[in-house]
């Protein structure tokens, strides 16, 4: 056998329906493991977004670092739910996760406008308010549904 019809004899097997069907396998194996890996924080989007509207709540906005103590308080919320979760402690890269969806959070509620401004809070203007088409509302209450 010469070089010619080892190269004809593997052509010829590459390009079977076998060795075609067992590349695409492959194929759609890769293109699965790449989109199914996700940040640990999108499982946990809903308590990222409490942990961060309590942090706001509770750290004054004159408190000096301000940012930092809020966001630290928001993961440490987000840790121990995390930890509970799932029944392990949470690893270094997993925190810096959690860390980096807490930030996108925020952004994104601050962006549409789901957190109230500091100027709003010293003004004391970012409570609910009764309303014609609600007047049964009350401080802290959920928006009327009618």
């Amino acid at each position: 056998m010469d070089a010619a019809a080892i190269l004809e004899a593997i052509w010829t097997a590459a390009n079977s329906p076998l060795a075609i069907a067992a590349l695409a396998a492959v194929l759609v194996w890769a293109l699965n493991k790449l989109y199914a890996a996700k940040p640990a924080w999108q499982a946990f989007e809903g308590t990222i977004i409490a942990a961060v509207k309590w942090a706001e709540k509770e750290i004054p906005d004159d408190t000096p670092n301000k940012a930092l103590n809020r966001l630290n308080a928001a993961l440490n919320y987000v840790v121990k739910v995390y930890e509970e979760a799932r029944g392990k402690p949470a690893d270094a890269k997993v925190q810096a996760e959690l860390r980096e969806g807490i930030q996108i959070v925020h952004a994104e509620l601050e962006a549409s406008g789901n957190l109230p401004s500091p100027r709003l809070r010293q003004a004391g203007l970012d409570k609910p308010v009764p309303t014609e088409a609600c007047p049964e509302r009350v401080e802290g209450a959920e928006p009327c549904s009618g």
